[in-house]
């Protein structure tokens, strides 16, 4: 052994075989002679009971001076418990964004990543998150290794998405086209999923800090349009007229749904026969985004779906021209209808918005609102309560036919239309005994 000078390294052999020549003043610091002539600085150690060598860099890029400094830091971390060539060997083991974003869907596909309540994230949810993942977060960040980023990158990610970095026109299929725009609510929602991802891989192991937490987003628009008594008249005109052309007639159905029910579009659309409970005045939804829901409905939407046509054969409450299938295409049809009206610039959430608003300005409590919009449920109680109270059918009842009255022109005010709400509930009444005398009578004729 000698002391690693530059000119005991030059001076270094070459043999048929690798050697190593270790420094008689820094014990563990050393260098590997290959037999190709190639020199090559070391650290070699002792970790978990086993020797381990770690690589500093080759003669020539290193001088002995500099590599004997870097031996020196090297063996201080060993001192304290490190371990260099592990850490070097996960680090080239380290996967990327893409590759994490794979294993991700992967597992979500098999209902392994939990979404809203604690359930496995529905089908409709996992193709959002996919089309986020492909349009934004690969193009962005896939190549970069998941444990070497951090909030800046996180930060730069937001402002590249809001930017419209990542805007697209593509086709997709024979007829169909990706129109990616970016702006702050995508880079919003996009930097909500990546967080869920990065929160995936710690549950996993792979990093043990989420980089996504605390970064500075815009806040959403607050959603507050609503339509007025005005603008609901106006509306109920627009479908009278849009009534004229047969081809629209289900779509008209479902926008008229749609304000009655103060429900989601996805609901409506898809809404199944054996989901309209007509005794109990209710929708029993199978699968809505907070799970099995079900909303009290009001006359008016019993009596739409007395008058809608159906056939044995028809699943769906508003069937599309598939046999078996529902309407496809209704945001289509939407604009359509409203195209050059004074109402083209609402949404199908707007009913909904306007619902919600109506029922408070009739003066239903946000308990009850909330009961009919089909928000979650706040009580462990309230998850094995499957009757409806008479109570939601009520209110449900009273602001149907408040909007109904408005749709159809009718010119009152909140107070009157107040007034004459025992004669509705009474009528309710009437129609549940009816229902009730109906059901009897077929249980008479069964015993005959």
């Amino acid at each position: 052994m000698a002391k690693l000078t530059k000119r005991v390294v030059d001076a270094a052999e070459v043999r048929d075989a690798d050697y190593f020549m270790w420094d008689d003043e820094l014990p563990g610091f050393g260098l590997r002679m290959f037999r190709s002539g190639k020199r090559s600085y070391l650290v070699q150690y002792r970790a978990a009971g086993r020797t381990r060598r770690y690589t500093i860099g080759l003669h020539g890029v290193w001088t002995p001076e500099t590599a004997r400094r870097e031996a020196r830091i090297l063996l201080g971390k060993i001192a304290q418990g490190e371990n260099p060539s592990e850490e070097r060997r996960l680090d080239h083991q380290a996967i990327t964004v893409k590759e994490l974003c794979e294993r991700y869907l992967e597992d979500a596909d098999k209902g392994l990543v939990l979404g809203k309540g604690r359930r496995p994230k529905k089908v409709s949810t996992l193709t959002i998150d996919k089309s986020r993942i492909c349009r934004h977060i690969i193009p962005l960040l896939g190549t970069r290794r998941v444990k070497d980023i951090a909030s800046t990158d996180i930060n730069r990610f937001v402002r590249d998405v809001t930017a419209g970095r990542t805007k697209a026109n593509v086709k997709t299929k024979a007829r169909g086209r990706a129109i990616v725009r970016g702006g702050a609510g995508t880079a919003a929602r996009a930097v909500g999923l990546l967080g869920g991802i990065f929160t995936y891989a710690i549950e996993q192991g792979i990093i043990e800090k989420n980089p996504a937490h605390g970064v500075r987003k815009q806040a959403d628009r607050v959603k507050d349009r609503r339509l007025t008594e005005q603008e609901y008249r106006e509306l109920g005109a627009i479908l009278r007229k849009a009534a004229e052309n047969d081809p629209l007639g289900t779509s008209l159905a479902v926008i008229r749904f749609l304000a009655l029910t103060g429900c989601r579009r996805s609901e409506i659309v898809s809404l199944k026969w054996t989901e309209v409970d007509v005794e109990n005045s209710c929708l029993r939804f199978e699968d809505s985004k907070e799970g099995a829901s079900v909303r009290p409905i009001g006359l008016p939407v019993l009596e739409m779906t007395d008058d809608l046509s159906r056939d044995e054969q028809d699943t769906f409450v508003f069937p599309g021209t598939v046999e078996g299938k529902p309407l496809v295409g209704f945001p289509k049809y939407w604009k359509k209808v409203l195209k050059g009206t004074p109402l083209e610039d609402i949404t199908p959430h707007v009913l909904r918005h306007s619902f919600a608003s109506v029922a408070n300005d009739l003066g239903f409590t946000e308990a009850t609102v909330a009961a009919l919009l089909g928000h979650s449920r706040g009580t462990v109680t309230s998850r094995y309560i499957h009757t409806v109270d008479t109570a939601p059918i009520m209110a449900a009842d009273t602001i149907a036919g408040y909007i109904n009255g408005l749709l159809d022109g009718m010119r009152f005010t909140r107070t009157s239309y107040a007034l004459d709400r025992p004669a509705r509930e009474a009528a309710l009444s009437r129609l549940f005994s009816e229902v009730v005398a109906d059901e009897d009578a077929d249980v008479e004729a069964l015993a005959a």
